[in-house]
């Protein structure tokens, strides 16, 4: 969305596809889920009355959209990547299969996850974590609107602390909203290390490389 208040903003996109074309020129496999919130939020459908499954899928839907201009942009770029859709939409995009998917990787593309889960009541957070825990990722990256977790909003409290790391369990304990507690009971299990980052802030890059304004969720 960049500094538009709905849709794509394409100066936004493509600084997105420079910074993963230069964390993929670093050697490191990059699967990447896409949230569809520029497009659709049902949470906020849902609050008006509509009906909270269909908003889910439509929001799906949003997801796949933007997966698929990320994947314009990184084709552009000369980056081979693959939509891999947990919804089938065979006409446009692949089936996400695990074994595909790992198979995308090892040949040097950049797989896009699509379609959340394929399932209403999970956000794309839990589906992040859930193709990290299936595809072996070492880490998960968080691209969010605020620079990590913080003890309550920023945007309201001025006086929050920000945690430069955090465990699962005072994450959770402390019921702090930055990530589905969902997603992070499921990368507690699997031991899968989330960094929360300001997607307009940090370059991807240096967050990779153990640099950057970031909080790490782990043991």
């Amino acid at each position: 969305m960049g500094s538009q208040g709905f849709g794509h903003d394409l100066d936004a996109i493509n600084k997105l596809s420079k910074e993963i074309k230069e964390v993929h020129e670093l050697g490191v496999q990059v699967c990447l889920v896409t949230g569809g919130g520029n497009i659709f939020r049902g949470a906020s459908a849902s609050a008006t009355g509509f009906e909270r499954a269909s908003n889910d899928y439509i929001g799906m839907l949003a997801t796949v959209m933007n997966a698929l201009t990320l994947q314009n942009s990184l084709d552009k770029m000369g980056l081979p990547s693959r939509v891999l859709s947990a919804i089938p939409m065979v006409t446009i995009c692949e089936t996400y299969i695990r074994r595909r998917a790992i198979r995308h990787l090892e040949k040097g593309r950049v797989v896009i996850c699509a379609a959340g889960t394929g399932n209403p009541f999970f956000t794309t957070d839990t589906a992040a974590t859930l193709r990290a825990v299936e595809m072996g990722c070492d880490v998960v990256f968080k691209g969010t609107q605020v620079s990590g977790v913080y003890s309550s909003d920023p945007k309201y409290n001025k006086d929050a602390r920000k945690y430069k790391k955090i465990s699962y369990t005072d994450l959770l304990s402390q019921d702090l909203k930055i990530i589905d507690a969902s997603a992070v009971s499921m990368a507690r299990e699997n031991s899968i290390p989330i960094i929360v980052f300001a997607i307009n802030k940090e370059k991807i890059t240096d967050l990779v490389k153990g640099h950057g304004d970031y909080t790490e969720i782990s043991n």
